[in-house]
């Protein structure tokens, strides 16, 4: 298996081991575009794994703070309540970068900027450019997704209009 997001798409791409497209999903990445540094808010391109998969036995619309679930589910009325925050639902796949110097190690290292790729609420439009560097995905994609890869499957953040690519 393997997943390429393309950037310019909005799309994740689910391969299987014979290069076959088996699934397709809309996404949507960062706001502020690409990029690799901490604190840019911006998704790191690359090759990437899935270090580790969180939240495998928690309820669809579960809320993660720091990678826990915090005992709430996501609701409208709950979104209405803290407008501000960045919602991370349901499940978390979490990147590690495999580019020493490009999105690994230092001030580019994707796992410590904590990129995943994670649910959202349903009212998160899909197929447009908004998380603060994650990529985000429908939680009914993301439970789909999660139950087909594994820890150290392959992620290609791809974006052939930048020169970082």
């Amino acid at each position: 298996m393997r997943i390429v997001i393309s950037i310019p798409a909005q799309e994740l791409e689910l391969y299987d081991d014979n290069e076959n497209a088996i699934r397709r999903y809309r996404v949507s990445s960062a706001k502020n575009g690409v990029g690799q540094v901490n604190g840019s808010f911006c998704t790191p391109l690359g090759k990437h794994i899935i270090r580790t998969k969180i939240g495998a036995d928690q309820p669809v619309n579960t809320v993660f703070v720091r990678r826990r679930p915090t005992g709430e589910i996501y609701t409208p009325e709950l979104g209405a309540r803290y407008p501000g925050r960045d919602w991370i639902l349901t499940r978390i796949l979490w990147l590690s970068g495999c580019e020493r110097g490009f999105n690994r190690l230092g001030a580019v290292d994707t796992m410590r900027r904590y990129i995943y790729i994670h649910g959202s609420p349903d009212s998160v439009e899909m197929g447009k450019p908004g998380s603060i560097g994650c990529i985000r995905m429908r939680n009914g994609d993301l439970l789909e997704l999660f139950g087909l890869v594994n820890a150290g499957t392959v992620v290609e953040i791809n974006d052939p209009s930048t020169h970082l690519s």
